[in-house]
C-alpha cells in the first residue's frame, strides 16, 4: 500500500512538472522520445555440488520497460522530466525453484515469487551549456558503480549526477547516491558491500549506508587513446580508487589491436576491514568478424574487491556467474567472438570464452581456492521489417570451484524494443 502511495506521488508529481514546464518551450515536447522495451527471460541454473540446500533456481518471466525523456525549455538553463516505468509478470515459478533474480519475493513468504512487481522512476533535469543535472532516479555505468541490468529489469539508484564536456574531450561526473532499487525489487534501500565468495570482508556494526559519493573523469588524448580517473566511496564503509587507459591500434584494413588496463585501490572508511589492489588487463586481436581476446586479473591485499552489493564492477574477468573477485585471485581468460555479419549475417554474433582462477586465500591450513568458468552465448536481432529489433539471446555457463557451489545454468532471453515516438 505504502509502495502504491509514493507511485501515485511522483505520477502527480511529474504531472505537475510537465503541465508547468511544457508552455515554456515547444522543445520540450517536439525533442522528447519514448521507448517501450519487451522482455522475455527463461532461467535455470542447476546447483550441482551435493550440500546445496536448493537442487535448482528455474523461473520464467515477462518484463516490460517504458522510458520517456522530455527535451529541454528553452534558456540558459534547460529544465526538463525523465520517467522510466518497470514492470515485471511472473509466469512459471515454484517455491522450490526461486532465486533466480528474475522476480521479486513475497514478503509473507520470502521462498514464493510475486505474482508481478513494478516500479516508477522520475528523474528531473537541468541543462546549461555542455553540462547536465539530473536529481531522481539514475543508472549510473561508471568504473567505481555500474548498474546491473542481467536480469529481467534493471537496477536503479536514487540521488543526483551531474556531468559536464565544457572542455573538449574531456567528460567529467560528480554524484551523491543515496538508495538502490535492486532488479528483484520494487523498494528503495540503503546499499550495502558485496560479500559473497572467499572476499573475507569484514563489517563493524553498520552494514549499509545511504551515501555513496563519486567524482572523476575521461579524457580522448586522441582517437586511439583515452585513459580515466575515478574515485567512489560508501560512506563508512569503503573508497576506491581507479585508474583506467584504453588504445586503439589500426594494423591494416580489418585488423586492430586493443589494450585495455585497469587498476583499483580500494580501503576501508572506518566500518570494514576492505584492503585490495585490483589490476587488470585485456588485450583483443580483431581480424574481419573475428575477435581473440586474452586477459588477465590479479588481486592482492587484506580482502577482495569491494562494490555495492546487486551491481556490476569494473573488474575484467566478470563474467555470467563469477567475478573471480577473491582474496589474493589470480585469474586469466581466453575469449572468441564472432560476428556475422562477415559473412553477410548482420544482427547474428557469437561468443565464447573460458576463465580458470586460482590462489585464493581460503584460510589457514587450508589449500588455495580454485574456480574455473566457461560461457556460451549466441544472439540475433532482426535487421529489418515488421519484426525488426526483434532479438533472441542463448546464454550457457558452467563453473566449478572449491569455494562455491558448481554450477550449471542456461538464459534464453527474448527481447523486442519499440520507439513510440
Amino acid at each position: 500500500m505504502n509502495h502504491r502511495r509514493n507511485t501515485t506521488r511522483q505520477l502527480l508529481a511529474a504531472s505537475t512538472a510537465i503541465g508547468l514546464i511544457a508552455p515554456a518551450g515547444a522543445a520540450f515536447l517536439d525533442d522528447s522520445t519514448a521507448s517501450l522495451d519487451a522482455r522475455n527471460f527463461y532461467f535455470n541454473r542447476d546447483f550441482r555440488g551435493s550440500e546445496a540446500t536448493q537442487a535448482k533456481a528455474d523461473e520464467w518471466a515477462q518484463g516490460f520497460m517504458l522510458r520517456v525523456e522530455s527535451g529541454f525549455t528553452e534558456g540558459p538553463i534547460g529544465v526538463g522530466v525523465d520517467a522510466i516505468g518497470l514492470l515485471g509478470l511472473k509466469l512459471d515459478s515454484s517455491p522450490e525453484r526461486t532465486g533466480t533474480g528474475l522476480l521479486k519475493s513475497d514478503h509473507e513468504a520470502p521462498k514464493r515469487a510475486q505474482d508481478e512487481y513494478a516500479e516508477l522512476g522520475l528523474t528531473a533535469k537541468l541543462r546549461a551549456s555542455q553540462s547536465l543535472l539530473k536529481l531522481g532516479t539514475v543508472q549510473p555505468l561508471l568504473p567505481v558503480l555500474m548498474r546491473n541490468d542481467s536480469r529481467l529489469l534493471p537496477q536503479t539508484f536514487s540521488g543526483a549526477w551531474l556531468t559536464s564536456n565544457e572542455i573538449d574531450n574531456l567528460s567529467l561526473d560528480l554524484g551523491r547516491l543515496d538508495r538502490v532499487n535492486q532488479r528483484d525489487s520494487s523498494d528503495n534501500q540503503e546499499m550495502a558491500v558485496f560479500n559473497g565468495g572467499k572476499r573475507n570482508i569484514v563489517l563493524g556494526s553498520t552494514t549499509t549506508s545511504d551515501e555513496f559519493l563519486f567524482a572523476g573523469g575521461r579524457y580522448q588524448w586522441s582517437p586511439q587513446l583515452s585513459s580515466s580517473y575515478y574515485y567512489g566511496g560508501l560512506d563508512g564503509l569503503y573508497r576506491q580508487h581507479t585508474l583506467g587507459l584504453v588504445h586503439q591500434l589500426p594494423l591494416s584494413a580489418g585488423q586492430s589491436f586493443k589494450s585495455d588496463l585497469r587498476y583499483a585501490r580500494s580501503t576501508d572508511d572506518g566500518g570494514s576491514n576492505v584492503d585490495n589492489h585490483a589490476f587488470g588487463a585485456l588485450f583483443t586481436y580483431s581480424l574481419g568478424g573475428h575477435g581473440f581476446t586474452a586477459g588477465y586479473q590479479h588481486l592482492s591485499g587484506d580482502t577482495g574487491f569491494a562494490y555495492i552489493a546487486g551491481a556490476d564492477n569494473s573488474l575484467v574477468n566478470l563474467v555470467q556467474i563469477n567475478d573471480f573477485g577473491n582474496q589474493d585471485e589470480r585469474s586469466w581468460q581466453a575469449r572468441y567472438d564472432y560476428n556475422f555479419a562477415s559473412l553477410g549475417l548482420p544482427g547474428l554474433t557469437f561468443m565464447t570464452r573460458y576463465l580458470s582462477g586460482d590462489n585464493v586465500e581460503r584460510g589457514t591450513g587450508q589449500s588455495e581456492g580454485k574456480t574455473w568458468e566457461r560461457n556460451t552465448d549466441i544472439a540475433y536481432v532482426v535487421q529489418s521489417g515488421p519484426l525488426k529489433n526483434l532479438g533472441l539471446r542463448l546464454r550457457n555457463a558452467t563453473t566449478r570451484s572449491n569455494i562455491a557451489s558448481d554450477l550449471d545454468e542456461n538464459r534464453v532471453i527474448l527481447s523486442y524494443s519499440l520507439s513510440l515516438w
